[in-house]
């Protein structure tokens, strides 16, 4: 009987500790609950990854993602529909201050570093660009392969993004400090959409986040791969893809980081997301996802000057 009453007890007491809101409904901790975060669809494959790492770790924890345009997702954070907002940007003060006119003291963590790779179709046979060369593309200066490449008939140039409210977009015009982009250029929706028309269209180029073909253990990613082909980028004499290593090294021109952006004003499941995805853990899945972590120590291997550097834990 004493024993079933210390059960019953301590079970009361436990109930009684745990965190609720105003109107008694309990809160979410850094290891339970639902909620509910908003990532950039160009990230997608990565943070699929970590939350199913998560939750597994933590099978009273549930996150919802919604995958959708970075502009999407911080408007989301900001309207407190979203506990994290996922990008590859900081806030914006006019964001900071408008946490801060509510109380919120809104949050930023790096947690990786990431790309973004051009991609072409299979058959073209041109997979080599220099970043000036690319800049002039994207200024409007260049709308045609052969200016590109001589003896190319592939006609006019069609550059692909993601979707029009892109981080993509966002880095591209602030990066070259563009008000808008030629007529040549539109958005799709999503990255798979940008895949299917560069599979489809000889004369595309498209731009994609890394992470959705830098999984070499990933069959999705590997589908892509057999479609379409990575174009190398120069900016001094070498010619280098989107490889982990040349990304931590700073020497592949479109590097970008990537941030959790938080609006919680205590210790919840969204801290504790960020915690495990910062943590040793998480930084391993952002290696093995063929990214480069923020907070993990890395070392570089260079194997041999024609092949990929590598770059381990």
């Amino acid at each position: 009987m004493k024993v079933k009453l210390l059960i019953a007890l301590g079970a009361i007491l436990a109930f009684a500790c745990t965190d609720k809101n105003k109107k008694g409904e309990i809160l979410d901790t850094p290891t339970t609950g639902t909620i509910k975060i908003a990532v950039d669809e160009s990230l997608k494959p990565l943070f699929e990854a970590e939350i199913d790492g998560f939750e597994g770790l933590y099978q009273a924890a549930h996150i919802k993602a919604i995958y959708t345009s970075e502009a999407t997702a911080v408007e989301e954070l900001l309207k407190d529909s979203v506990r994290l907002a996922i990008v590859t940007r900081k806030f914006y003060p006019q964001e900071k201050q408008k946490l801060d006119s509510v109380k919120i003291n809104g949050t930023q963590v790096r947690v990786a570093k990431e790309a973004i790779a051009l991609i072409v179709n299979k058959d073209n046979p041109d997979s080599l660009i220099t970043w000036s060369q690319f800049s002039e593309v994207l200024k409007g200066n260049t709308s045609r392969w052969n200016q590109l490449y001589p003896k190319s008939n592939l006609g006019d140039l069609q550059v692909v993004f993601d979707h029009p409210q892109s981080g993509i977009i966002r880095y591209i015009t602030d990066t070259l400090q563009l008000t808008k982009l030629p007529s040549y250029c539109f958005a799709a929706n999503t990255n798979e959409e940008v895949f299917a028309h560069v599979a489809k269209t000889k004369n595309a180029i498209g731009l994609i986040g890394l992470s959705w073909i830098s999984d070499k253990d990933d069959p999705s990613a590997n589908d892509f791969l057999k479609t379409i082909k990575v174009v190398a980028i120069s900016t001094d004499d070498d010619f280098l893809k989107p490889y982990k290593a040349y990304i931590a090294m700073k020497k592949y021109p479109l590097s970008r980081d990537v941030f959790m952006l938080s609006r919680e004003a205590r210790s919840g499941l969204g801290s504790g997301f960020i915690a495990y995805v910062a943590s040793d853990k998480g930084q391993r899945i952002i290696l093995k996802s063929g990214l480069v972590p923020a907070t993990a120590p890395i070392r570089l291997v260079e194997v041999k000057r024609d092949a990929q550097p590598k770059i381990v834990k």
